[in-house]
């Protein structure tokens, strides 16, 4: 957002206050000035409310290790509706993680809504840390400064819970260097009192195993609601120990609590769980060694999802995504074979035009943006899409309103929703066919076609759009190279279309990923294609893209086969993950810094091959290693699909058609299509039901 101007009378600007700083309430509320030298945002004055800020006695001076890095502004804190409690009159406190640095962090929606419903509540604190940059982080070590929070700048290890959110496999490593620079120790085994208690959430925990001997509570599915259930069961074990007059609590103490923390549903704690191992390495089983340990841990999901975020914490710099965002909706019922989260996230959610169009109006009141992304997993399925975008651009057009999409659907896109949009800023459009081929298309369950893919592309460039992007994928189940070979074939055509309406302008950029199989996903007992399968294919896209206007980019061969070794792993990868940290591992999401040579050299010292877990088919009897957790659609459904690829068998999408029986039968708006199917005994649907029966393989082959 550029730079923020903070008038001389605000009593906390950044860097937070020296030592012993308290802002009293008499002080008058200071004004922010905050200009804008880009389009997300305009000039905006607001008053600010006054905030007590009780800092942490800082072992080391913060603002010199400030003066030694590119950008301060990544750890100063004190931004616009940023939340410092004082600290010594809240009870719990809770120090929020993304695991990357705070461009990429500050930008993650989920957590961002997770801070403030927990700020919310006013014996519960919650504040923000990231991953120090390489320049902060020598800076750091040389002057012995702990990690520690951007509020208050209190050190990690002195909250009651650390928290971090697992959204890429590619930043485990991440962690562990969180909890190096914290002072806390990288194992579970090794801590010794109950706090803090190192907790991870996130669509990453859903396969808890490969990180099980570094966290001590793994929360599955959405935080809105554990992660406060967590905090109270916290704030209630630290009365108790008060009552009790335990003022150092150990080990004992420590197993207390987390034998009540795994009563909490969707709460699972690894080390009450024992792991065995076959002849051929493939896991035996995974069993509670405690009676409170559930068999099966089932993810949680909110009903009603929680109101807009409408005072999301501005950031002083630029960030991934600087703009404001509204989820629309939640979960996907498309069911695309290929994808984890139209899995996780079920069932679907929507928000009413009217929660979104106030959302937006708070937004810009509040916050000043004026850019803004309408985010789920498939924007064009929601309900009254074009619509939606004509009533935003009537009602503050006026403001200068831009809106954004992610991408879309292709068969979803349709010139009314392109019409729709033009009044904005005119960026680009994109667009996710995923495979070059109908036939592949069609295996995958996401049957679009070629007229389909055209007629969106169409409709952007010939309504102003000069850029368009597709996400394509390669080395999917059943994929030849002629599936692959479809994709630049498309292309021109796409191509020709661009040069008709935008001439010269037109550009069209391809990201084509390798397909890394996903836990609780139909392609979840795939393998993944080997480098002799994909080069070839690589070579192919290479070569058929050489057209004037186009930009090719791939995923590297290795940083693929690492996420999907991660995914896929079990328990015996914490060795691996630890080894290739003290290696020196970190920061593996960027090309920059990931070093294969690393993960190798773990690997050999652990005596584990890294493709056994990455390149080889699963069976159906074989126990995954995060069978004992639930996502709520079952193994039998799951199975079912993978099947039906090979069978380039269409799947509808429940959402319009007939229950899939996927699991949430029970869910309030599945019950009766569901409940229809089983009282008309000649459903056609009821033969595809007894397969998908719940537990094919869980914990343990029958």
């Amino acid at each position: 957002m550029g730079r923020a101007y903070l008038a001389s009378r605000h009593p906390c600007p950044t860097p937070p206050p020296p030592i012993g700083y308290t802002r009293t309430h008499n002080q008058p509320e200071p004004t922010l000035r905050l200009p804008c030298p880009h389009a997300g945002r305009r000039t905006i004055v607001t008053q600010l409310p006054p905030t007590v800020v009780n800092q942490a006695p800082p072992t080391v001076d913060i603002d010199r290790l400030l003066r030694k890095v590119q950008k301060p502004a990544r750890y100063t804190g004190g931004e616009l509706h940023s939340v410092a409690k004082d600290w010594g009159r809240v009870p719990v406190r809770m120090a929020l993680c993304y695991p990357d640095i705070y461009e990429i962090g500050m930008s993650n929606n989920g957590l961002a809504q997770l801070y403030d419903i927990i700020n919310q509540h006013s014996h519960f604190l919650c504040e923000r840390v990231y991953v120090p940059w390489l320049d902060m982080e020598t800076a750091m070590r040389e002057a012995g400064a702990p990690l520690f929070s951007l509020e208050t700048r209190h050190a990690i290890r002195d909250f009651d819970v650390f928290g971090i959110s697992l959204g890429w496999e590619t930043t485990y490593t991440n962690c562990l260097l969180q909890l190096d620079l914290a002072g806390i120790p990288l194992r579970s085994a090794d801590r010794r009192g109950p706090f803090p208690i190192v907790m991870a959430g996130g669509s990453g925990a859903l396969n808890p195993e490969p990180l099980a001997d570094f966290f001590d509570v793994f929360i599955m599915g959405e935080g809105e609601e554990v992660t406060v259930e967590f905090l109270q069961m916290v704030q209630d074990y630290k009365a108790e120990l008060e009552r009790r007059g335990i003022d150092n609590p150990g080990r004992a103490e420590r197993e207390e609590f987390l034998v009540n923390a795994c009563r909490i549903p969707g709460v699972y704690v690894p080390e009450f769980y024992d792991v065995a191992y076959n002849d051929d390495g493939t896991l035996a089983r995974i069993a509670p060694n405690r009676t409170e340990a559930p068999r099966i841990i089932t993810k949680r999901q909110v009903l009603e999802l929680p109101p807009v975020l409408t005072t999301p914490v501005v950031p002083f710099m630029q960030t991934v995504h600087d703009r404001g965002a509204i989820e629309i909706q939640r979960g996907c019922t498309r069911g695309c074979r290929f994808c984890q989260a139209g899995i996780i996230y079920r069932p679907l959610r929507e928000r009413t035009h009217e929660e979104v169009i106030q959302g937006v109006a708070d937004l810009m009141d509040n916050c000043g943006y004026t850019e803004f992304s309408l985010v789920s997993l498939s924007t064009s399925d929601y309900g009254g899409l074009p619509a939606l975008v004509r009533k935003l651009h009537e009602q503050f057009g006026h403001r200068g309103i831009t809106i954004s999409l992610p991408s879309l659907r292709v068969e979803t896109v349709s010139i009314d929703l392109v019409e729709a949009m033009e009044p904005g800023r005119k960026n680009s459009f994109t667009f996710a066919p995923e495979a070059g081929s109908q036939r592949l298309r069609q295996a995958i369950n996401k049957p679009l076609t070629e007229d389909d893919l055209l007629n969106a592309v169409t409709a952007a460039f010939s309504h102003g759009y000069s850029t368009i992007k597709l996400y394509y994928m390669i080395g999917l189940p059943t994929e030849t190279l002629d599936d692959v070979l479809e994709i630049p074939k498309m292309v021109r055509k796409a191509m020709e279309i661009g040069r008709k309406y935008r001439g010269g302008r037109a550009k069209i950029n391809v990201s084509c990923n390798i397909f890394v199989p996903k836990p609780h996903s139909q392609f979840q007992w795939a393998p993944q294609a080997r480098p002799e399968e994909l080069a070839p294919k690589i070579k192919a896209l290479q070569d058929g893209m050489r057209i004037k206007g186009v930009h090719l980019g791939w995923s590297d061969e290795s940083e693929s086969l690492l996420e999907a070794i991660l995914a896929l792993g079990d328990r015996r990868l914490c060795n691996v993950i630890e080894r290739a940290f003290h290696k020196g591992a970190k920061f593996d999401a960027w090309s920059d810094f990931f070093k294969w040579e690393l993960w190798q050299e773990a690997f050999a010292e652990e005596g584990l091959d890294p493709e056994w877990y990455a390149y080889r088919e699963r069976s159906m009897k074989e126990t995954l290693p995060w069978g004992h957790i639930s996502s709520g659609v079952t193994p039998g459904f799951l199975w079912r699909e993978y099947r039906y690829t090979w069978q380039q068998k269409e799947t509808p999408d429940c959402r319009d058609g007939d229950c899939t029986a996927c699991g949430f039968q029970d869910d309030p708006n599945c019950a009766p299509k569901f409940q229809y199917m089983l009282a008309n005994r000649h459903h056609p649907k009821l033969g595809e039901l007894a397969m998908a029966e719940p537990l094919l393989h869980t914990v343990a082959p029958r």
